[in-house]
């Protein structure tokens, strides 16, 4: 009798573990698609990512640099203050879109360019997202509009 409930509780707990195993396995390949990683213009010009990469970019709207050209597509710079990268975009912008405004954008980067799907701008005067200020604030440019 002994035996038999030690070979038991092997086995459950070998089925719990191969269970678990499966159930990490499922969230995993749910997210494939869903995880987009931030990265600012000074890490995507330092290494590059692959041009099947999905990813966000962020930081400030280069001055000088927006474009709006024939039919919907608009391209611009974005900038960290230590590096700058070109981004091309179709579709409708944010109203609240502009040079040397925050933004993020997902997409991918693209011989030399970054392709996005996807533009935020802030939704008031005064808010820019985490990212956008962490990367900034790494790059010495970023100063808080309440301290002026």
């Amino acid at each position: 009798m002994r035996g038999l409930k030690k070979q038991r509780r092997i086995q459950v707990i070998m089925l719990a573990t191969v269970c678990l195993a499966g159930a990490a396995a499922l969230i995993g390949y749910g997210f494939r698609d869903g995880i987009n990683f931030f990265r600012p213009p000074s890490d995507v010009v330092a290494a590059p990512p692959p041009p099947e990469e999905v990813f966000r970019i962020g930081g400030l709207v280069e001055e000088g640099t927006l474009v709006r050209g024939q039919g919907e597509t608009i391209t611009f710079n974005v900038t960290d203050g230590g590096a700058s990268v070109a981004v091309a975009y179709t579709g409708v912008l944010p109203d609240l879109f502009g040079e040397g405004e925050g933004m993020v954008g997902t997409g991918s980067y693209v011989d030399g360019v970054f392709q996005a799907t996807e533009i935020l701008a802030r939704h008031d005067e005064t808010y820019m997202p985490a990212e956008v200020i962490e990367a900034l604030q790494d790059q010495g440019v970023y100063r808080d509009p309440g301290s002026s």
